[in-house]
């Protein structure tokens, strides 16, 4: 039986890696797959999830506007695939989840999504709250603070490494724009104040 599934982390983590993993995994069994990654994210070049260790795909990209479970309809035209891979799932919109529950519910195919959590301010991504409402099974994907502890907060820095509380909930970018800390440390770094919400 078909799954949703989520699989959340923080920056750093190998998200990507798992992902790029699995969809190897399937077609090595001559068992295609469809690759969907966030247009708004380029920094693997356009159209590509690629993984720091130096691994990479071909992907079709989603924006907002994108009518998900039409794309993989359309994709299943061209050809069976055996299941759907979803990076960057935190820049899905609420209705984009609804339509890749409905691949699940009405084709029958399991659709797995990796993407962050929560933002620099420690709310919830909007697709990552709608994963985590609907997915029908969560795995965490670990990494570790500094101090060796499990990794569960993203802060972003400046180019001095001084933590930024305030901004656009999403900013492209890698190492140079965001660490992964415990709770703890990214408190500590912030300045130990509850996350603001974004309508403050």
């Amino acid at each position: 039986m078909a799954k949703l599934y989520f699989n959340y982390s923080t920056m750093n983590a190998g998200k990507s890696t798992v992902l790029l993993q699995a969809s190897h995994n399937y077609r090595e069994n001559n068992m295609d797959t469809q690759l969907l990654t966030a247009r708004i994210d380029n920094r693997a070049g356009t159209g590509r999830i690629a993984s720091r260790i130096g691994i990479g795909a071909e992907a079709d990209m989603f924006t907002p506007s994108d009518d998900l479970f039409a794309m993989v309809s359309n994709r299943i035209a061209q050809g069976k695939i055996a299941c759907v891979f979803v990076d960057e799932a935190q820049f899905l919109t609420s209705d984009q989840v609804w339509q890749l529950a409905r691949v699940v519910d009405d084709l029958d195919l399991p659709v797995l999504c990796y993407g962050l959590r929560v933002d620099f301010q420690g709310q919830l991504f909007p697709g990552s709250a709608a994963l985590l409402a609907l997915a029908d099974e969560m795995r965490e994907v670990r990494t570790i603070c500094r101090c060796g502890r499990k990794a569960t907060m993203v802060m972003r820095q400046d180019e001095n490494g001084k933590a930024i509380t305030k901004g656009a909930q999403v900013q492209i970018g890698g190492n140079e724009t965001y660490v992964s800390l415990c709770r703890r440390h990214w408190r500590e770094s912030v300045g130990d104040r509850p996350p603001r919400h974004a309508a403050e």
